[in-house]
């Protein structure tokens, strides 16, 4: 049986479809807004693997260029790996609903959303996220839904529900909103400088249009029938739980109340954990993993009681204060620019490359071709959590963290107009104990700063956790590792001392108030100043100057007419002048050259040489020549790049000239002054100018060609 509800979303028809497509996966269905089209499909395995202690959720997010009417780019001509964009959106989708789902259900799961139609306007990431909540409520498998997902602009002053690409373009503003009927689920956007007060307007106003979304999906879910999987209840046997209490309560309680560096932390659980296990072996043979779990609860139940009881975290913190923070600038000598951020034990060792246009990174996908001139590249290898792991590629928590801190710095980096660069940050994660991601934020201004590009403010970052208990709650600024894995928020926050320039939240529980939002909020805002205060200590402006190692470039414009005369036939006249000058040379349509080289003088020199090159002759000047050809009738000389005028032999001296090789051969130099410009042929003369100046000096000036 085919469902389908619709309603009027944001001035657009938004539909849900069920019973039409892939009828054989456990929950489908079409998602349509406008002329885009998403389809999503929700599969979950009959049965968990044995002793799996974790949820196999995996969320493929798949655009088709046909979608758009395109053909994928390269030469096989077929989608293969997914984009960063894929990625991102894939991620978008997971965050939310991965808490929805009970904490019993180990079963593998699988979520793919397929872009099938796309209208080169509206986003598809939203709807995918409003389908994947859709299939599994449909689905027989147990989910705590629904869910929905919406995107939030301001263009004009007014706030717009899910703005087309075109509006975004104008918005100040971009933020995507996830959530339930009563709360928010998850958070994630950029903006220019936006105050706190006006990112919880736009969140409330998301939460009313994401309640609609929900309403459709009950309106579906009545028509549709669906019996939910069983799941298995967790049951752990007393007398066991009672004898790892008996023997691990009183010491964890010590462990948790110890101010201990991670690896110290680490190693004590370890030898609490290994020694219960011994002490319980006989007694209870083959519940390692039982017992391993009780302890894991013990520790967060103690470490999350002391909080709220206490406001003491583990490394004896209280909730508002930031770790110790370090700065050491230029560490990095060949890098156009380099910063070792510190905060307690995570540190990012950031480095910032300035490029040509040539640089820049083409992006392509369903919408239009665009190029970036500011990207930010996350690396977290292994050992920086003192492990050891393949290394095969960048994963999706490594893309996602980058695309964090690429949007919070991107805000604040100047126009083409003022700083022509490419830049690329490179942040490597050299420890990490809690929010690397906003390290990686600190550490690329401060590159940026050290690498003399004139970003308008500093901007820093900080991580906000959460513990939640009933109506208890206690906000934490600047989480540990342990603090967010044992906790129920990462809620990250960046921006200036003007305002929010980045955000993402994600909650390990089933959604958040308002309340605790805008305390979560001010309390980022008084960390985030505090370690602004601390960066400008170190570097308060850009420096002045580049690094002697970065290129120089040289920006100038020319007419558009005249783009064809510097490329040259089959670009033979700009690749001439890039091996001459050792430069390289980049012209946009609107007749923008970029010249860059390492070399500031040769930059310049090849300024001037198209300077020449695209000036007009003018009659009465004088220009500094070179003969081209010597014919019986008289010269012609190169009085600009790529620009002859013949210098008859009646203007060559002002006395008689029988032969015109008695005074010139080619590639001699001649000063001349231009006559008289007809039909595009220009005249020259140096009689003028002879007979302007001395006669020594017509004498000198023959004697000196003829000894050439």
């Amino acid at each position: 049986m085919v469902v389908t509800k619709e309603l009027e979303f944001g001035g657009k028809k938004f539909s849900i479809e069920t019973g039409r497509y892939a009828r054989q996966a456990n929950g489908a269905v079409m998602v349509r807004y406008a002329d885009t089209m998403i389809l999503v499909t929700a599969v979950a395995a009959e049965e968990a693997k044995e002793d799996q202690n974790f949820f196999p959720l995996q969320v493929e997010y798949r655009e088709k260029t046909a979608a758009a009417g395109k053909f994928p780019g390269g030469y096989i001509k077929r989608e293969g790996r997914p984009s960063e964009k894929e990625i991102l959106s894939a991620r978008l989708i997971d965050r939310p609903i991965r808490p929805l789902f009970p904490e019993n259900f180990k079963n593998e799961t699988q979520i793919v959303a397929l872009v099938l139609s796309h209208d080169g306007e509206n986003d598809a990431d939203v709807l995918g996220a409003v389908g994947a909540s859709a299939a599994l409520c449909i689905s027989n498998i147990p989910f705590d839904g629904p869910m929905a997902s919406v995107r939030v602009g301001r263009v004009n002053g007014e706030l717009v529900i899910n703005p087309t690409f075109t509006q975004l373009k104008e918005s100040d503003f971009e933020i995507l909103v996830a959530g339930t009927d009563d709360s928010i689920m998850m958070v994630e956007g950029e903006a220019k400088e936006m105050s706190e007060q006006e990112f919880l307007e736009a969140l409330k106003f998301a939460h009313n249009a994401v309640k609609q979304l929900i309403q459709l999906q009950v309106e579906l879910l009545n028509e549709v029938s669906n019996v939910k999987r069983e799941v298995p209840e967790k049951n752990i046997d007393p007398a066991l739980k009672n004898d790892v209490l008996e023997l691990a309560s009183a010491k964890y309680k010590e462990i948790v109340h110890s101010v201990l560096a991670k690896e110290e932390r680490s190693a004590k659980n370890k030898e609490l954990t290994n020694s219960v296990k011994e002490e319980l072996a006989e007694k209870y043979p083959e519940q390692e993993k039982v017992i391993g779990e009780i302890l894991h609860d013990l520790e967060k139940e103690i470490m999350r009681a002391r909080i709220l009881d206490e406001g003491i975290r583990l490394d004896g913190r209280n909730t508002k204060q930031v770790r110790s923070i370090t700065i050491e600038l230029g560490v990095l000598p060949r890098t156009h620019g380099s910063a070792l951020f510190t905060r307690g034990e995570t540190q990012s060792l950031t480095s910032l490359t300035l490029g040509s246009k040539n640089d820049e990174q083409t992006v392509d996908g369903l919408i239009e071709e665009y190029s970036k001139k500011f990207m930010l590249h996350y690396n977290f290898p292994p050992f920086s959590v003192g492990e050891v792991g393949r290394m095969t590629g960048v994963g999706r928590r490594e893309i996602g963290h980058g695309h964090l801190a690429e949007r919070a710095l991107k805000m604040v980096m100047p126009q083409e107009e003022v700083f022509p660069y490419t830049a690329r940050l490179i942040s490597d994660i050299l420890e990490s104990n809690g929010s690397s991601s906003m390290a990686t934020v600190c550490a690329g201004s401060l590159s940026l700063m050290d690498g003399g590009a004139p970003i308008r403010e500093a901007v820093s970052g900080i991580a906000m956790g959460l513990v939640k208990e009933n109506d208890r709650f206690a906000v934490l600024s600047d989480i540990l590792g342990n603090e967010d894995h044992l906790g129920d928020m990462d809620f990250k926050v960046a921006g200036t001392s003007k305002g929010i320039t980045a955000i993402q939240m994600d909650i390990k529980i089933k959604g958040i108030s308002f309340e605790i939002m805008e305390t979560a909020l001010l309390q980022a805002h008084e960390g985030r100043m505090h370690i602004l205060g601390i960066m400008n200590e170190a570097i308060a402006q850009p420096r002045e100057q580049l690094s002697q190692y970065a290129p120089r470039l040289i920006t100038m414009k020319v007419e558009q007419d005249q783009i064809g005369l510097i490329i040259g036939p089959g670009g033979k006249t700009i690749q001439g002048m890039q091996r001459m000058f050792g430069v390289d040379i980049v012209i946009d349509d609107n007749g923008t050259v970029n010249i860059a080289s390492p070399n500031k003088e040769n930059a310049q020199k090849c300024k001037e040489h198209i300077k020449k090159m695209t000036a007009t002759p003018e009659v009465g000047e004088i220009y500094d020549g070179v003969i081209t050809k010597i014919m019986d009738f008289g010269a012609f000389v190169e009085i600009l790049p790529g620009k002859e005028g013949l210098l008859h032999i009646s203007q060559i001296d002002n006395k008689r000239v029988n032969k015109v090789t008695d005074y010139f051969k080619e590639g001699d130099k001649v000063t001349v002054k231009l006559l008289k410009v007809e039909n595009g042929k220009f005249s020259l003369s140096r009689k003028e100018l002879l007979n302007e100046s001395k006669p020594e000096a017509q004498s000198e000036a023959v004697s000196e060609n003829n000894q050439e």
